[in-house]
């Protein structure tokens, strides 16, 4: 079976590295043959900040994306949150059981399904400059950005902790000296509202500001249909409010750039449907409306978000240095309560009020009606960098970082039949420190081959302590745990990139990354607190970065193997309740390519093409799960539990692939555009074992948006129509197993119209 497998790695690194040569090849000889003319447009240089600089992402050795301009606007149409990043990316899907606060991200299949608000991800998100650790702080809405970047691979040595599968950048629009702005509004399907704008411009002449706004409604739309609890229209609307100012003071060689942000999300929780799934399939029940659920306690379901956060970024430059400071401070609040069973009524007869006259949709074990609340977090970060810029072929830059972190999380337990009175409650205090210094380095040791080498020393230490006060079931209602996990490593990266023409890199990536020890404490339906050792991963990668056609085509392509040692796990749910439990898997690999197309057809047709496919396997014979209460699980089952040996990790489709096609055409006085996305992901495992019910179906989404653009004087004008998810596709995307096979449905189709104004 492994030589198998090695076989089939070794076949696709050939075929991909072939087909991107040779594509290559073949459109320089057709660039040579029918070179474009002088007027024919060009593909746009795009800049990454991968190495905390600005560089051309073709010329940094790095598996690099970003996404920008029209194709960021299209997709974040129609109030979509942060997971509109979904499949747009290669190697990366975005998903969540919360809702819009709570998002999840996995690169390469390397992710965390954890539910609980003191999850560790091994995805990093940062939002200008600033790591955005806590599960909610990664739920701040994009809105007047730059650009979005996605680097695959551990990102350990310049950017630390809990990077080891990869890093989601995002860059906000920042000030400038020129007046200049956009505003937009939109209206569509659910009565949402959408508008967004900003405006910038000198205070003085050193003095720049920049504010920006989004306001996001929608009704509610989904109905309750439960007899004596019908309620029209009693979920899944929304009103987000959020801002960002910043101020940018430049003089000389010195630049100071304040940015303040905040954001207020009162809306509901993603729905969960009990009994969606027809038992033995992955199939809807008959009769399923995505619309339509039968609860007894949605009238109290709720959440709230309330983040805000400032830093200060300074910047010296010196002789042939560049001295930078970053300090950060983030805060979030949330009260997040739902119906998590997904229905109505219970048959468990150890549990008070159960069993129940009547229960539904099916048979439901557990009433379960919960609240997760962060009801106090504050972060602080700090990082000092000095990098050189020596005119010769030797740069580095070192630096330190601070971290601190302190949360207090709760979670509640409710009667879960409509009483609504309070049973369980259980209270979760962590305060984290990390520190680090680093150094990285580039040197040109030919005029066509550049080495870059970095190392990073980090130290990460949680207390931790879980009180509960109250439970729903177990008999010993008060109970107090605490834990003190502390771990150091030392983080790595190698790289090589070759130049092998004006239009054609080379380059290979060996890399070391770690995630810090973590804590499940959710004690609210079980005794135990649990702790995952720090996961480590040596990943090697090479690769193509091309550009053809005189400018007119970019073919990158990306070849990896991974191996991750004690990766940690979260067994979420399972027949033993609402609760959740980390473990370390001995082993993972992981192994894949990505291939990464833009192309200018013709003056007037634009488009690209990525695809990615990610192999993951779990490696430890000593590794088992609890299983559903009423799925049809396939992994072997043993006196531990169910053997999660050579399965695949958890929402890791083994292929994501999207399409875009941008049309222009001068008409009048101004443009007509037409622009349609289409994102793809194979079929994935919700859970850590494998079953037949909660596997989720293949997912095919698209997106359209034509509009009219037109200048009057120093504005310009644009009227838009677009629809996402046009085909109305609606899979299962996430599950809940502990009482009934309850599922979570995708966004349904949206259709709006937007205008927006820009000013200059």
């Amino acid at each position: 079976m492994k030589a198998m497998k090695r076989s089939t790695l070794a076949t696709l690194i050939n075929a991909t590295l072939f087909s991107a040569v040779a594509g290559t090849s073949f459109t320089t000889l057709a660039a040579d043959e029918q070179a474009p003319t002088a007027q024919s447009k060009q593909l746009e240089v795009i800049q990454i900040t991968a190495r905390k600089r600005v560089e051309n992402a073709q010329e940094v050795p790095v598996a690099a994306s970003a996404l920008q301009g029209d194709s960021l606007d299209a997709a974040s149409s129609a109030g979509m949150d942060i997971r509109f990043l979904n499949a747009k990316i290669p190697s990366l899907t975005v998903e969540s059981s919360f809702g819009r606060s709570f998002p999840r991200f996995y690169v390469r299949g390397l992710g965390n399904s954890d539910f609980d608000l003191n999850s560790s991800q091994p995805v990093s998100l940062v939002v200008d400059e600033i790591v955005q650790e806590s599960p909610i702080l990664k739920g701040f809405p994009i809105f007047d950005t730059g650009r979005v970047e996605v680097l695959r691979g551990p990102q350990g040595t310049l950017f630390g902790r809990n990077t080891p599968a990869g890093l989601v950048k995002i860059d906000s629009a920042r000030p400038s000296q020129d007046f200049e702005g956009y505003a937009a509004l939109s209206y569509g399907s659910f009565n949402s509202i959408d508008f967004e704008g900003a405006v910038s411009g000198g205070l003085t002449d050193n003095l720049s500001a920049r504010v920006s706004l989004l306001r996001q409604e929608r009704d509610d739309y989904i109905d309750n249909r439960l007899a004596g609890n019908e309620i029209d229209d009693v979920t899944g609307g929304y009103q987000e409010t959020a801002a960002r100012i910043q101020f940018l003071y430049e003089k000389d060689d010195f630049s100071a750039l304040l940015n303040y942000h905040t954001r207020d999300l009162n809306g509901k929780p993603i729905v969960f449907h009990a009994n969606a799934i027809e038992t033995g399939t992955n199939n809807p029940r008959p009769g399923f409306d995505p619309e339509v659920i039968y609860q007894d306690t949605v009238q109290f379901a709720t959440q709230n978000v309330n983040s805000q956060g400032a830093s200060l970024k300074l910047e010296y430059s010196f002789a042939d240095y560049t001295l930078t400071s970053i300090s950060g401070w983030e805060s979030a609040e949330i009260f997040s309560r739902a119906d998590v069973d997904g229905g109505f009524g219970c048959g468990n007869t150890f549990v008070p009020g159960c069993p129940t006259p009547e229960m539904g949709p099916g048979f439901i074990f557990l009433a379960s009606e919960t609240a997760d609340a962060l009801p106090d977090h504050n972060q602080y970060t700090q990082e000092l960098r000095l990098a050189s810029d020596f005119a010769g072929d030797f740069n580095y830059q070192v630096g330190a970082f601070y971290y601190n972190e302190e949360q207090v999380i709760e979670t509640y337990g409710y009667d879960g039949l409509g009483a609504n009175f309070l049973t369980g409650y259980v209270r979760q205090d962590q305060d984290t420190t990390a520190w680090a210094v680093f150094a990285s380095s580039e040197y040109q040791l030919t005029e066509k081959l550049e080495i870059t080498a970095g190392l990073r020393y980090s130290d990460d230490k949680r207390d931790f302590t879980a009180s509960r006060y109250a439970s729903p079931e177990s008999a010993v209602a008060n109970l107090t745990k605490s834990v003190a996990p502390e771990d150091s490593h030392v983080s790595w990266d190698l790289a090589a990139a070759y130049k092998y023409s004006d239009d054609i890199n080379l380059f290979v990536r060996a890399a070391n990354g770690f995630r810090a020890p973590s804590v499940q404490g959710r004690i609210l339906f079980s005794d135990d607190v649990t702790v995952a050792d720090s996961e480590t991963i040596n990943s090697i990668e090479t690769g193509i970065k091309s550009d053809v056609l005189d400018g007119r085509g970019r073919v990158n392509a990306t070849v990896f193997y991974y191996q991750m040692d004690d990766q940690q796990l979260t067994a979420v749910g399972g027949d033993s309740g609402n609760s959740a439990r980390l473990l370390n898997a001995d082993k993972t690999v992981g192994y894949g390519f990505e291939v990464d197309t833009q192309w200018v057809l013709t003056d007037e047709f634009d488009a690209t093409f990525n695809f990615s496919y990610n192999n993951t396997e779990l490696q430890d014979d000593d590794l088992y799960s609890q299983g559903c209460f009423a799925c049809t699980i396939t992994d072997p089952l043993t006196n531990q539990g169910y053997s999660l040996d050579g399965n695949s990790l958890p929402h890791a489709p083994e292929w994501i692939a999207n399409f875009t096609l941008r049309y222009t055409k001068e008409l009048g006085d101004g443009e007509f555009y037409a622009f349609t996305d289409w994102s793809y992901r194979s079929e994935i495992d919700f859970f850590l074992y494998e079953s037949v019910e909660f596997t989720g179906e293949a997912l095919l989404e698209g997106g359209l948006r034509a509009g009219y653009k037109w200048f009057d004087n120093n504005y310009e004008y644009e009227v838009a129509a677009f629809a996402r998810n046009i085909t109305n596709e609606q899979v299962f995307i996430g599950g809940v197993d502990f009482s009934n096979n309850s599922a979570i449905v995708n966004e349904p189709r949206f259709i709006g119209a937007e205008f927006k104004v820009n000013f200059f």
